[in-house]
């Protein structure tokens, strides 16, 4: 990227959804690294924030004080990822107002003897369809270029091809 003086880049706005007791130090490495590059705007442990047991309300601030200006959701994917009720709302909201999807698998996932790895399911779901992208943590790391081109694919998508009809998680598994 060539800068001329005074001249302003804008930087992509991208929501990151994690597991914020299991993943922290992902989501701090991942923000330190790509910080210059995207603004990156995560949920500040919504659950604590947002007081309240009404879905529609809880949506509807994710949507507007979370979400809004956001192009992307990247999913931080941990052991515990599958089992956090905000991560699955926050991927529906997203899913809901057709941004991106990208999917990054972190060293701690689950993974089974057939090679497959446990994701939220609303995201799999996303990944199966060819809606949703997705990186191994490991290769991003090693080549961070590539979110760039993970998350202008994961824009560019068909979203005919959103899956979004899953019962959401009404718990923590």
């Amino acid at each position: 990227m060539t800068w001329n003086v005074g001249q302003t880049v804008e930087r992509r706005k991208i929501f990151v959804s994690y597991h914020h007791r299991g993943d922290q130090a992902y989501y701090d490495d991942f923000s330190s690294t790509f910080h210059d590059r995207y603004e990156a705007i995560t949920d500040n442990s919504i659950e604590r924030r947002i007081d309240s047991s009404d879905f529609a309300y809880i949506m509807r601030c994710i949507r507007e004080n979370h979400l809004k200006g956001s192009s992307c959701t990247v999913v931080l994917c941990g052991r515990e990822t599958p089992k956090r009720r905000y991560v699955d709302w926050e991927i529906e909201a997203s899913l809901q107002q057709q941004m991106g999807l990208v999917a990054v698998l972190l060293p701690t996932i689950e993974t089974f003897p057939n090679g497959g790895t446990a994701k939220p399911a609303r995201l799999q779901d996303n990944i199966d369809s060819g809606y949703a992208e997705w990186v191994w943590w490991d290769t991003l790391r090693g080549n961070p270029d590539l979110l760039s081109s993970l998350i202008e694919a994961a824009n560019a998508k068909s979203k005919g091809l959103i899956v979004n009809n899953r019962l959401r998680m009404t718990r923590n598994g």
